[in-house]
């Protein structure tokens, strides 16, 4: 059989992918399933993976990775659509594409006759909160309606991630257990968050190109630089204070309710306070107040200022 995964949802191919996999027996799979990389791979080398015998079992995976996409138009597109026709029948060819590809091909529109394809985009509104709930059945617990639009709100719609912070959750509640706002607000951070959490780990490692990186996606979430100042003289002053307190031998979760913060901001925190020496962050963010005054009065742009920041902490 011919199968096309492909879309912009990471999680939703791996999925796709891991059920095809499955179908071989596992003791044998690494004998029968074939991974080619499609910017390299050719066509005798698709052919001579999709011709091999199954070993020990009834049939074999051929997968291509981003093939349609890196394809050019011509003889050698032509070929490998004329060769489809002929793909053994103990043969699953599955082409998988994670970035956007040429859909007026002639190889697109004998895939969408032939194959069976699977579009994987990330799910919206109504359909993500029911695929949540179901989810969460699956894990054992219930997830509340409420607790399901809150964890959208802070997580987005990347189903990873979102699997990753409904089984945090479904392993804090035990099984059986109910999954409210409050145990969301209490364990999930907000992609914000995440990405400032980022942004503070290269600038603690003093890597500059990654913090500049880090800072440009800051930006660019939608959110306005006057708020990113805020954010990161916040995040300084909880880094200050958690430095403060576990030199007096505080335990995380003292540390967290001293402070007024999510347990796991503070363990974030003491991994990054590491980085910085008391001196450091008293000069980061005095630089920071100086940035927000002279933003207010005319003086300086913030999103230069802050790059400025970033190259004066990394030289």
């Amino acid at each position: 059989m011919l199968f096309l995964v492909y879309g912009p949802d990471e999680y939703g191919r791996s999925e796709a992918l891991a059920a095809l996999k499955a179908r071989v027996p596992a003791e044998v799979a690494d004998l029968n399933i074939t991974t080619l990389d499609g910017r390299r791979t050719t066509l005798s080398d698709i052919v001579a993976a999709c011709e091999a015998m199954p070993f020990l079992a009834d049939r074999r995976l051929v997968i291509v990775d981003d093939l349609l996409k890196h394809q050019k138009a011509g003889k050698d597109r032509d070929d490998l659509r004329a060769y489809l026709e002929h793909v053994p029948d103990a043969c699953d060819l599955v082409f998988v594409e994670s970035d956007e590809f040429d859909k007026r091909s002639g190889l697109f529109t004998f895939l969408k006759k032939h194959a069976e394809v699977r579009e994987c985009v990330p799910r919206e509104g109504a359909d993500l909160l029911r695929w949540l709930s179901d989810r969460a059945k699956g894990l054992g617990v219930t997830l509340e309606r409420d607790a399901a639009q809150r964890l959208t709100l802070l997580a987005g719609n990347d189903s990873r991630l979102l699997v990753t912070e409904l089984t945090k959750l479904a392993t804090f509640v035990g099984r059986g257990g109910r999954i409210t706002v409050r145990e969301v607000d209490l364990l999930v951070a907000d992609r914000q968050e995440q990405n400032l959490f980022s942004f503070i780990d290269e600038l603690s490692a003093r890597r500059r190109s990654a913090a500049l990186t880090a800072l440009r996606r800051l930006l660019d979430d939608g959110q306005a630089a006057q708020y990113i100042l805020f954010m990161m003289a916040r995040q300084v002053r909880i880094l200050m204070g958690v430095r403060d307190l576990a030199a007096q031998r505080l335990r995380p979760d003292d540390i967290a309710n001293r402070l007024g913060q999510k347990p796991f901001v503070v363990r974030k925190a003491l991994e990054q306070a590491r980085g910085f020496s008391d001196a450091d962050l008293q000069r980061l963010h005095r630089r920071l107040l100086e940035l927000d005054h002279a933003s207010k009065t005319g003086r300086a742009a913030i999103e230069a200022g802050l790059e400025l920041i970033v190259a004066d902490m990394c030289s």
